[in-house]
């Protein structure tokens, strides 16, 4: 799943470490969302996307079918 976490996180002035205790994960889950190992819970995402104040789509884009 593609997701913009880490240009949304450096926007924001948070390391890994940070944006994982905003949200209740640990680091190693914000890395590997990052790299797109990891599909995140819909609590995560939405969580992820409140901490940012954007739309979980903007955080996470659909691809066009």
């Amino acid at each position: 799943m593609e997701n913009r976490i880490r240009e949304l996180r450096k926007a924001a002035g948070l390391r890994q470490e940070d944006l994982a205790r905003l949200v209740g994960v640990r680091r190693e889950t914000i890395g590997n969302l990052e790299k797109g190992r990891y599909n995140p819970s819909l609590v995560l995402a939405w969580n992820i996307a409140k901490v940012f104040g954007v739309p979980i789509e903007e955080v996470f884009p659909v691809p066009p079918d």
